[in-house]
């Protein structure tokens, strides 16, 4: 079933995951896209406000969109996102963190310059195996309508 714009009601929506993340993943997207020490170099990273190495905020949030994908987005009418509403790192992405993303529906309504779309706020939390929250965002997805001459 494809999941369309009338599919997501405000209130929890779900849970993905967990996925794992490594050392090796860490180090080769920083080299990559954050080539920053303490995303690169254990010595340099336990001298650095993390204490320790870790990923970088936007490879966790690449991480995040693949945990979105694999978890609806790909079995859903999504036609795109104007953008990201908040974003906050709230704690380090650490080597072999396993991830879980918790989704919260938090507002939908039809567009009103193409009223055969809608658009669903989601709040986006990602945490770790302990329960930390890593990641915090809210963001915007635009979905087709299964019934748009129905409003």
């Amino acid at each position: 079933m494809t999941l369309s714009f009338e599919d997501f009601t405000p209130g929890p929506f779900g849970s993905f995951g967990p996925r794992r993340v490594s050392r090796a993943e860490i180090i080769g997207f920083a080299a990559e896209f954050d080539p920053q020490p303490m995303h690169l170099d254990d010595e340099a990273a336990r001298h650095s406000m993390l204490g320790g190495l870790s990923g970088s905020g936007w490879h966790l949030c690449a991480v995040m969109m693949r945990m979105l994908v694999d978890g609806f987005l790909s079995r859903s009418a999504t036609l795109g996102s104007p953008g990201v509403d908040e974003l906050r790192w709230m704690s380090p992405l650490r080597p072999d963190d396993e991830l879980t993303l918790d989704i919260e529906v938090l507002r939908s309504r039809v567009s009103n310059s193409r009223p055969d779309t809608g658009i669903v706020t989601f709040g986006c939390r990602v945490r770790n195996a302990s329960g930390q929250t890593l990641l915090e965002a809210v963001t915007p997805i635009i979905f087709k309508r299964r019934a748009p001459a129905a409003a």
